[in-house]
């Protein structure tokens, strides 16, 4: 006799029931925590010397905390990614550096000691993840020197290596490192979901004007959702 259909699973998205074609299985799919560091959402960090409202970048902590909690206990694999740079700057854009300087409090930059240590260096303070959502062994860490989880990184490779389809995206910050990654990601044929209550930015606005931009075109990078969606959707084993 014939193999029973796979039983399709659906997260009610916007603007389509995500993943498009039901498959969505703790085999086939990752949670990736974009830059949860210290450097980003912590007092001293680099956001922080900036200037900017430190609550909004810390705002989806809690809301992750829950996300990661469940699918750890789903089995589904779980990836985190960290931004910082090697400690002889050497592969540190000029033009990055100047504009980190150009607005750090003080002229404080990339590279130059903060209250956390050197500001997103690899291995200093500031560029840990925070403690909260700090990673356990077996859930990969990329680290990589700028906006897209990608660029310069290994991640294709190990999405690939493990038939990863379908990617869940959360972290900061929704408009550049989060829709940087969600955009390659796209690209290069994965199924994106990011969650609304799990991403946030500097500013407000941009993070709703990043949500609306997902849904263009029929979902022109993929869907988006709230974190409460997707645990209804996914069923955890007993």
């Amino acid at each position: 006799s014939a193999a029973p259909a796979p039983m399709l699973r659906h997260v009610e998205a916007k603007p389509y029931a995500w993943p498009y074609n039901g498959d969505l299985r703790p085999e086939n799919t990752a949670l990736i925590i974009i830059d949860m560091q210290v450097d980003f959402c912590a007092e001293g960090g680099y956001v922080d010397k900036m200037g900017y409202d430190l609550s909004l970048t810390r705002k989806p902590i809690e809301p992750i905390k829950r996300t990661l909690a469940a699918m750890r206990a789903a089995g589904y694999h779980i990836i985190h990614t960290r931004e910082g740079h090697r400690s002889d700057l050497a592969d540190l854009p000029p033009n990055k550096l100047w504009r980190s300087r150009a607005i750090g409090a003080g002229g404080l930059g990339i590279g130059d000691a903060g209250p956390c240590g050197r500001i997103l260096i690899r291995g200093e303070p500031g560029w840990e993840i925070i403690p909260e959502l700090a990673p356990i062994a077996g859930e990969v860490i990329i680290d990589k020197p700028g906006k897209g989880s990608f660029y310069a990184t290994d991640l294709d490779l190990v999405l690939r290596t493990r038939r990863i389809t379908n990617l869940i995206l959360a972290g900061v910050t929704t408009d550049v490192c989060v829709h940087t990654t969600m955009r390659d990601a796209n690209d290069r044929g994965y199924e994106c979901l990011l969650l609304s209550d799990c991403t946030a930015a500097t500013d407000p606005d941009n993070h709703l004007a990043a949500l609306k931009m997902i849904t263009m075109q029929g979902g022109v990078f993929g869907a988006h959702a709230e974190s409460a969606a997707l645990l209804a959707g996914i069923v955890v084993p007993c």
